[in-house]
């Protein structure tokens, strides 16, 4: 919420219940972890949606976009769900957990996948689509736009994700990065009041950046050494940068999106205990993301 009140100073901000949702030092027990908090987050469902009940008459409200919020839906208004999750990786319980999604999906009144329908989806399986209700592929979109501008960095890492995971692979990644030789831009990811910059040498750290800022950046870089988190891919993928990713540990979607990504010659990737700063020399084996913008629902809103 910090960084959308930046991004959008303007706009009317309601704060829904959190899932409080704890996450382990340890990525692989991430699953467990949240498997035992699931009564928490069913509370948290129930909640937002009677929050969002009261929203709707409040504000004369004619429709509702949820992004990955399973509650913030009403029968009163027409109410979508955008997700690249049909199917939820969750290891040997991906059936229960694709299940139990799909069961609050249906309960909406379409879902709007960012990927395309057919081909080589950036999605892969995980969009497959088991929805009862109907489904529309909204194709490779982002809020960036590709420029043709000089090239000022070698690498650009960008950490985003929970704590305290990004701080250990932060920790990790400044390590290994004394043994590089070319231009760093070090995004961290961590909002602040104001923004600080720092340089190390070569290295050039700064604490986030908003949408202009970053899409420069994006552009104006080599390389990109990230997560394999599905907004990121889109953004690279209008972007048509390569890159390298560094799953979070324990999130299977990311897991998977990483192998796919690979298995299709777009990046490679590497476990975060595995990682070295040799290996970004690999990217000059894949071929890089290619897509164009492909936004193609021309009716979108016309359920509204």
């Amino acid at each position: 919420m910090d960084f959308l009140r930046k991004e959008f100073p303007k706009l009317k901000f309601v704060e829904l219940p959190s899932y409080n949702i704890k996450y382990p030092k340890n990525g692989r027990w991430l699953k467990w972890k949240l498997l035992f908090q699931s009564f928490s987050i069913r509370k948290a469902i129930t909640a937002e949606q009677e929050l969002v009940e009261s929203l709707v008459l409040s504000e004369n409200l004619i429709g509702i976009i949820s992004d990955n919020r399973m509650g913030v839906r009403s029968d009163k208004v027409p109410s979508v769900y955008i997700t690249h999750q049909i199917k939820v990786y969750s290891g040997f319980t991906t059936y229960l957990t694709s299940k139990i999604h799909q069961y609050f999906i249906n309960k909406f009144d379409e879902c709007w996948v960012p990927d395309i329908e057919d081909g080589d989806r950036l999605s892969g399986k995980l969009s497959e689509n088991k929805l009862k209700i109907k489904t529309k592929y909204l194709g490779i979109s982002s809020r960036f736009q590709k420029n043709s501008i000089p090239i000022k960095y070698d690498l650009l890492v960008l950490l985003s994700g929970i704590e305290p995971l990004r701080t250990q692979l932060e920790n990790k990644l400044i390590s290994e990065l004394k043994k590089y030789k070319g231009t760093v831009l070090f995004v961290r990811g961590v909002i602040s009041e104001k923004q600080e910059k720092s340089n190390n040498g070569q290295l050039t750290f700064i604490n986030f950046l908003l949408s202009k800022a970053l899409e420069t950046a994006i552009n104006e870089s080599k390389l990109v050494l990230c997560r394999s988190g599905y907004s990121t891919i889109l953004d690279l993928a209008i972007l048509n940068k390569k890159c390298f990713f560094i799953p979070t540990n324990g999130q299977n979607e990311q897991e998977y999106l990483a192998k796919h990504l690979k298995k299709l010659n777009i990046a490679p990737f590497s476990s975060e205990e595995k990682f070295t700063i040799e290996m970004l020399s690999q990217v000059e084996n894949y071929r890089g993301f290619v897509q164009e913008a492909s936004v193609s629902q021309n009716d979108l809103f016309n359920l509204f």
